[in-house]
């Protein structure tokens, strides 16, 4: 409709030149052109509102959309909106206080004054106890938010295991940085929107400038962008400075972390080498040497030096300052021996028997705790304690009545208790005796001539053997009496002659020998007819004339013919 107006005007413009006859027309027709002029520029003001109209209800529809955004898990909107809540019961609160101040003053006040005063002070509570509840929001309300996570103490990498702490401790970190991060990217995009709900409100006050509402709204935008904006830099700066921080914590355990496990990788192979070294040397043994005993001393010393080699390596490898730690333990040793007093004397008792020789693996030995005895061959002696595998044996037979236990005795027991050692110095005999008693209207002399003759049968091989170790012993120990011939001796009894026969036996197998000659013996006294075996006995003598008793008839008549 615009393009056709300077046409019309034109033509008005012609007309008003033309012929005087033709003055009427002109004027109709310049009518005309002025009306549609005005009908053309309303339909045209119509368009442009219906246009604004449509584009104020987008831009509301945005905000709304924004503002929801905004709303939704925003911890900084909540935030900024308590912290601006807080400035305006403040606000209101210094208004009330002036106001109940200037009632104060007042010396006569009206009722209406009297019952202002009373709902001000009112208020003033009321207010009081809703900024009581906001009261961290009263100065720098972000502060905890801008706070980076606290770094703990960098751990120390001075041993393999501390690799697993400084692992843990590298991905807390990370944890911690990537948390911050995430603050710090929440707070950007939060005020991006909010930039982006300012030009919203932009557009919508100049599109309708007399809205009081956008404009107000424009206003709040605008404060908090101003407030958000120096936070947003401060928390920036105080980003870089943490991650730089964290950067640098990082790069120096993964370089610890590199060097410790380079050093226990030596350190393995190392040990590795040692007890490669250790199996070839067992495996050689083990080959080469028949005697278990030996096998076994020259066993436990390579355990001993494999062991004493490994604490030294690790001693000398992870512990800096080794007169530091000679310091402390002198410090600490009174301590530790009251502490450990019966480990410390186990170790001793150790040592006693280890160095003092008076115990060996395979000994048999018998040992006595608190009236029970025990015995058994050792199978260990270990640094605490030596191992005992019990035996069928007369103490077993006569006493405990079982056998075949693991028994573990206390190498401190040395010190306290008797422990007997059967087979000390390479000794493999003990003597041992079968007693049995005769009655005294037996041929005594007899019966120990046979019992002489059969001990000696089954113990002479033992006899010697016992006889060559007694005399290696004479270099070791002032012996005067080596007689190891089997000796038999005859006792005076209550109820007969015991006869006792002592012999040496394998110190391993005492029952075997035992029963065989006291099986062998009493086999011969059963072929003699003058020797007889003596056992408790009872002797009852029954009257066959006694008397029966007389009936009380008879009793009486006897009691009046007595003088």
């Amino acid at each position: 409709m615009m393009h056709r107006l300077p046409g019309l005007l034109l033509l008005c413009g012609t007309l008003l030149f033309a012929a005087p006859s033709m003055e009427k027309n002109v004027t109709r027709v310049v009518s005309a052109a002025v009306q549609e002029v005005n009908q053309t520029a309303r339909h045209t003001a119509s368009q442009e509102e219906i246009a604004k109209h449509r584009r104020v209800e987008s831009l509301l529809k945005e905000k709304a959309e924004l503002e929801k955004k905004l709303l939704d898990n925003n911890i900084w909107s909540k935030i900024y909106s308590n912290y601006h809540v807080y400035q305006e019961l403040k606000k209101d609160e210094e208004a009330l206080n002036d106001r109940i101040n200037e009632l104060n003053r007042m010396h006569v006040r009206t009722d209406k004054e009297e019952n202002e005063l009373e709902l001000a002070i009112n208020e003033r509570e009321i207010l009081q106890g809703k900024l009581q509840l906001l009261k961290e929001y009263e100065k720098n309300p972000f502060k905890k938010f801008l706070t980076p996570p606290h770094i703990d103490e960098t751990p120390t990498v001075g041993n393999p295991f501390a690799v697993i702490s400084a692992l843990s401790y590298i991905k807390k970190l990370q944890s911690d940085q990537e948390e911050y991060s995430n603050r710090y990217r929440s707070l950007r995009t939060i005020l991006k929107k909010f930039e982006k709900r300012k030009k919203i409100l932009e557009q919508l006050v100049e599109l309708d400038r007399n809205n009081p509402q956008f404009k107000q709204e424009l206003k709040d935008s605008t404060e908090k962008i101003n407030t958000f904006v120096p936070i947003l830099e401060i928390f920036k700066t105080t980003r870089d400075v943490y991650d730089k921080k964290i950067d640098e914590i990082k790069l120096n355990l993964r370089g610890e972390i590199k060097k410790e496990i380079e050093k226990a990788s030596v350190i393995g192979g190392i040990i590795l080498f040692f007890i490669l070294l250790i199996f070839l040397m067992k495996y050689l043994v083990r080959r080469y040497m028949s005697d278990n005993e030996r096998f076994y001393t020259i066993n436990k010393a390579l355990n001993i030096t494999f062991v004493t080699l490994l604490i030294f390596i690790l001693l000398f490898a992870y512990i800096e300052n080794v007169n530091y730690l000679v310091t402390i333990l002198g410090f600490a040793s009174a301590g530790i021996a009251i502490a450990m007093k019966d480990w410390f004397m186990s170790i001793m008792g150790w040592f006693v028997i280890v160095i003092g020789g008076s115990i060996h693996v395979g000994d048999r030995v018998k040992f006595v705790r608190e009236g029970i005895e025990y015995v058994g061959d050792v199978v260990d002696i270990s640094l605490l304690r030596m191992t005992i595998h019990e035996d069928v044996t007369l103490t077993s037979y006569m006493h405990n009545r079982r056998a075949g236990r693991i028994i573990f005795i206390p190498n401190n027991f040395v010190f306290t208790d008797m422990i007997a050692n059967y087979s000390h110095a390479g000794l493999k005999t003990v003597w041992d005796g079968i007693d049995y008693m005769i009655t005294f209207d037996s041929n005594v002399s007899k019966a120990t001539s046979i019992t002489k003759e059969i001990v000696k049968k089954y113990s002479k091989g033992y006899t010697d053997i016992t006889r060559k170790q007694l005399n290696k012993l004479r270099s070791q120990y002032s012996m005067k009496n080596t007689n190891v011939e089997p000796r038999v001796y005859s006792f005076m009894e209550p109820y007969g002659v015991k006869i006792s026969a002592w012999y040496h036996t394998n110190a391993y197998a005492t029952l075997t020998l035992r029963s065989t000659i006291s099986a062998e013996i009493l086999e011969r006294l059963n072929q003699e007819e003058d020797i007889f075996l003596a056992f408790p006995t009872q002797s009852i003598y029954v009257d066959k004339d006694v008397r029966k008793p007389l009936p009380p008839e008879e009793i009486q008549d006897d009691e009046d013919t007595l003088p």
